[in-house]
């Protein structure tokens, strides 16, 4: 996908470009900057993670609530009920504009939109899942772009509950020190949240990027020693730092371990409950006999 938005980018004759992406689409930015660096202007990546194990939600009581609704919706009006409670936070849905909630709102517009459009098929959904996965940024494609010399903005909802933030943090710490950090009130849509910030963030990096202000000036983030900023190699920065990436992979592991058991456990109980549906006896009254 990265390489058909440079064919895009080549057949309207753009040679760079502002590249910008959201959720999965930030990957996409990414893998891009990483693939061609000279052709990117500045990198905004908004609600984004690193890939793989980074895709899994924070286990919490919120979240397999969703997952259930998720999982048993099969009409537009149900997935319109999760989506909303996916993409924003309760308090912007449940604003007041003019004589309606906000969620009353939006849920009509998504209801339309996938009754209009149709469902996400199956296929579309299991390929989403498999391009998130494996996406996956090495070391040697980080240096490349934070060495590439534009600026990268990280935007991120604190509440979103797809995309965790310490993930975005983590990932814009190691893009220093190009990277800036711009944490907002809002869920993963949090460019519809919080609209005006998030515009006033981009328009900031773009005339940043046309000044050629300094990587230093630009990033907010705490600034690490020349040492430090060497690739991955440099063996200080690995001993310092192989304790905590060993501790938080065996954690993703154990969410990726109870996600499946939920599921399993999910699979059994709609497989039970169809079963006794079906062995149900039915009443035969004497008139039919």
């Amino acid at each position: 996908m990265a390489k058909d938005a440079l064919a895009l980018m080549d057949h309207l004759g753009w040679r760079k470009a502002h590249v910008f992406g959201h959720s999965m689409g930030s990957m996409i930015a990414s893998k891009l900057a990483a693939i061609a660096p000279e052709r990117v202007a500045s990198l905004a990546l908004l609600n984004t993670t690193g890939g793989g194990y980074q895709c899994i939600p924070k286990i919490d009581w919120q979240t397999i609530s969703l997952a259930c609704r998720f999982l048993r919706a099969r009409t537009p009006e149900q997935r319109a009920g999760v989506d909303l409670d996916v993409h924003y936070t309760r308090e912007y849905l449940d604003e007041i504009v003019g004589s309606n909630t906000r969620r009353q709102m939006l849920y009509q517009e998504y209801v339309k939109g996938l009754s209009s459009c149709g469902m996400q098929s199956r296929h579309g959904y299991e390929g989403q899942l498999n391009a998130c996965w494996t996406h996956k940024l090495t070391q040697k494609e980080l240096d490349r772009i934070r060495s590439s010399g534009f600026l990268i903005l990280v935007i991120h909802g604190r509440d979103d509950v797809v995309a965790q933030l310490y993930h975005a943090r983590r990932l814009a710490e190691k893009l220093q020190p190009a990277a800036k950090l711009v944490e907002l009130h809002g869920g993963h849509l949090v460019s519809h949240e919080r609209t005006a910030e998030v515009n006033m963030s981009l328009m900031e990096m773009i005339k940043a990027s046309k000044s050629n202000t300094d990587q230093g000036e630009w990033s907010n983030l705490p600034k690490k020693s020349d040492d430090q900023l060497l690739a991955g190699s440099d063996s200080r920065l690995a001993k310092r730092e192989c304790n905590i990436i060993v501790i938080y992979n065996l954690l993703g592991k154990l969410q990726l371990i109870l996600l499946f058991f939920f599921g399993v456990f999910y699979i059994i109980l709609e497989h039970a409950r169809r079963v006794l549906r079906v062995l149900k006896p039915v009443r035969v009254s004497a008139t039919s006999l």
